[in-house]
């Protein structure tokens, strides 16, 4: 079945067309077909990346050189590709993904019936994320070789992407507009920094660095009021620091928002409730224990964060339990 179906671009089986309609949404690149081909490309554009579904149904050699303004998560659902970018070779499948650094030449064979959704960030957008926990830099961020699919961050991302597409197709693009799509988006993002690249030792050196403590009294009064409504004001005057001065302190060292990560905190002990659920618990019962009181919202950054619904997850640990 072929993804994102309501986002077509085209479908053809002319050489020439495929390579001038990819291009317009990436780059130009070099495109050859050692087959019958019969290509397709759906986009979804949001405001840093876009979600794309392609295939070329032939065996096919796509040589873009440096993509330059952006990076490109690519995931394989059937088939594979043949990778070289810079110095790495190596083959992507459904079991790890590809992803190409725009700095680096880039020449790729996909098989033929490879299927893939693709992820395309910006490179300015990336680099924005990354110094935000670093501070900036001019040496441009390079990952290395391809991402395990199947465990870990990996496999967490990969459930998310999946989810954004699922989530298309059923008629409810999670990416384009509003401010819950650029966290999404900004949490795609922070994904792909779990991926191996050359900045990893820094961001593991700057996550055990010890807290400011204006950054140690704010989380202790979130945690001790997870259950409550707070507002950014209130956790500012709790850490004796302004709420500009407090939102620079979070984006530094966390990568994230005060009322960010207090929603986050308390989507991890929702989580770890419906984890440990004893029978009869309702997933309203969670959610309201935690403040969350739009459960139709709750769901869609829950399953965001977890890969699966709230009910999902319930079910599960109910069926364990029997």
């Amino acid at each position: 079945m072929r993804l994102l179906q309501d986002h077509a671009l085209f479908q053809t089986r002319d050489l020439d067309e495929a390579r001038e309609r990819v291009a317009a949404v990436f780059c130009p690149h070099r495109l050859e077909a050692d087959g019958a081909l019969d290509a397709c490309h759906h986009h979804l554009p949001g405001h840093d990346l876009s979600l794309n579904y392609i295939e070329y149904g032939a065996r096919t050699l796509i040589a873009p050189g440096e993509l330059g303004r952006f990076y490109l998560l690519q995931v394989p659902l059937s088939g594979g590709a043949e990778i070289v970018n810079g110095a790495a070779r190596y083959v992507s499948t459904p079991g790890q993904a590809a992803i190409l650094n725009p700095h680096l030449p880039t020449r790729m064979t996909w098989e033929a019936g490879t299927r893939q959704v693709l992820v395309q960030v910006s490179r300015a957008a990336m680099e924005a994320q990354l110094a935000a926990l670093l501070g900036p830099s001019e040496r441009p961020l390079t990952f290395d070789g391809p991402l395990d699919l199947t465990k870990g961050p990996g496999a967490a991302l990969r459930r998310l992407i999946l989810w954004l597409v699922a989530e298309t197709d059923a008629g409810s693009p999670p990416i384009g507009r509003g401010l819950m799509a650029r966290q999404i988006e900004s949490t795609i993002l922070a994904g792909l920094l779990e991926a191996p690249h050359d900045r990893q030792s820094a961001l593991s050196r700057q996550r055990a660095a010890p807290r400011p403590r204006h950054l140690r009294l704010a989380e202790g009064f979130i945690e001790a009021h997870l259950d409550q409504p707070i507002t950014l004001e209130e956790v500012a005057q709790a850490a004796g620091i302004s709420p500009r001065g407090l939102q620079m302190v979070f984006r530094q060292h966390r990568g994230t928002t005060p009322l960010g990560f207090w929603r986050d905190q308390r989507l991890a002990r929702a989580h770890a409730d419906l984890l440990q659920a004893p029978p009869g618990t309702r997933v309203t019962d969670v959610a309201l224990r935690w403040g969350f009181t739009h459960f139709g919202r709750f769901s869609e950054v829950y399953r965001a964060r977890y890969g699966l619904s709230p009910r999902d997850t319930l079910q599960a640990r109910i069926g364990a339990g029997m």
